[in-house]
């Protein structure tokens, strides 16, 4: 079983590392250079917008788990949001993702969240069935919605 750890400033080249495989498995553009960079800050400043906890097989870091909270008005409760849960191919099948996954869980379960959320690309059907496995249920009455970056700015510049 890995141990789990939260990652520090230190393990920042591994972390960007970890998100370009990621990006190349679901065949996306990794962050650029000040993406990267803007990563790192956000992950490590002095308000850091986001957690990520490092499963460590070994000396190696076999995977992430990148958190935050959102917050649900109707439960008056805060809400764990995964962002990623990431383990390198080499390491897949081996327990890692659920170790990510149950820490997620005894993380929201600390914070008193009444739910953990996620989302899962529609042609992974390994993580898919994972999540189910988990208990996860697919929320079909919920619509992803989102605007860009640059929409954004079209908007407020009306």
């Amino acid at each position: 079983m890995p141990s789990i750890r939260r990652a520090v400033q230190a393990d920042g080249p591994e972390i960007l590392n970890l998100i370009r495989e990621l990006a190349d498995y679901e065949k996306l553009s990794p962050p650029d250079d000040d993406a990267a960079a803007r990563l790192l800050t956000d992950a490590f400043g002095a308000v850091p917008r986001f957690e990520i906890f490092l499963a460590i097989e070994g000396e190696t870091v076999a995977g992430y788990a990148f958190i935050f909270e959102t917050y649900s008005t109707f439960l008056a409760l805060p809400t764990l949001y995964i962002e990623d849960i990431f383990v390198r191919e080499a390491y897949r099948k081996h327990g890692i993702g659920k170790a990510l996954f149950q820490h997620c869980v005894a993380e929201a379960h600390a914070r008193g969240c009444g739910r953990l959320d996620w989302v899962v690309l529609d042609w992974n059907q390994s993580a898919i069935e994972f999540y189910q496995r988990q208990g996860g249920k697919y929320l079909a009455e919920w619509q992803l919605y989102r605007i860009t970056r640059e929409e954004i700015a079209a908007l407020i510049e009306g």
